[in-house]
């Protein structure tokens, strides 16, 4: 699916000053929701817009404010700045099961600069996601199961990896708030549930159960 975002029209002087305000507030900020413009442009790639010290600290409250939330991704427009920038880390406990049909494995806490990723093969898969600008839902997403990222780490250097599963999912994620992209623009619509009925219906290991009760996606079995 092609989603096509404007660029934000935030200056690197603009961005620098809400970079600067954040960070001398000397609290954790809350996380931006769904309708707020920031969240729909394009961010400014990483140009050195901020200080090295300044995108250590920039980082460093990304971090604390995943983690507080709680969540595994978190990107700078979540925090109203237009900048490509993205931390993830997903240490939580799974169920064994879970953890198995998802494809879910701890990821270890990288930041993320101008992200890019393709997908792996020709494999999809599609589970529920939720997502800490849209309070409340969650939805069923058909993603590559695997994908390269190319990215550029904090000091400069310039890395390419693959992702499988539910790590590449976190990734494909975190990088489309970075293009304006939320998760709800690739959901499967009719899968669409509160947080109340996804935990007391959907919360099985796939999505099997909703699939056939809610109508959406065909089932791979019967294709």
């Amino acid at each position: 699916m092609s989603i096509d975002a404007r660029p934000t029209d935030y200056s690197a002087a603009r961005i620098q000053e809400t970079v600067q305000e954040l960070l001398s507030a000397g609290i954790l900020p809350p996380i931006v929701q769904a309708g707020h413009p920031v969240l729909r442009h394009v961010a400014a790639p990483f140009e050195g817009q901020v200080t090295d010290a300044e995108l250590g600290h920039l980082i460093d409250l990304m971090r604390s404010v995943m983690h507080k939330a709680p969540g595994v991704g978190l990107a700078a427009p979540q925090l109203g700045i237009p900048l490509q920038i993205a931390v993830l880390e997903d240490q939580f406990a799974v169920d064994p099961e879970v953890a198995a049909v998802r494809g879910r494995e701890p990821l270890p806490f990288f930041a993320m600069l101008n992200p890019r990723y393709q997908s792996v093969g020709s494999t999809s898969v599609a589970f529920y996601e939720g997502c800490l600008s849209v309070g409340g839902l969650q939805a069923a997403v058909l993603r590559p199961e695997s994908v390269q990222l190319d990215f550029t780490t904090p000091d400069g250097t310039q890395l390419q990896r693959t992702f499988t599963g539910w790590q590449a999912r976190i990734v494909q994620h975190e990088t489309d708030h970075l293009h304006g992209i939320l998760y709800l623009d690739r959901a499967e619509l009719r899968s669409i549930s509160n947080n109340a009925e996804y935990s007391a219906r959907w919360a099985q290991p796939d999505i099997s159960r909703a699939r056939q009760e809610l109508g959406f996606l065909p089932d791979p079995a019967e294709d």
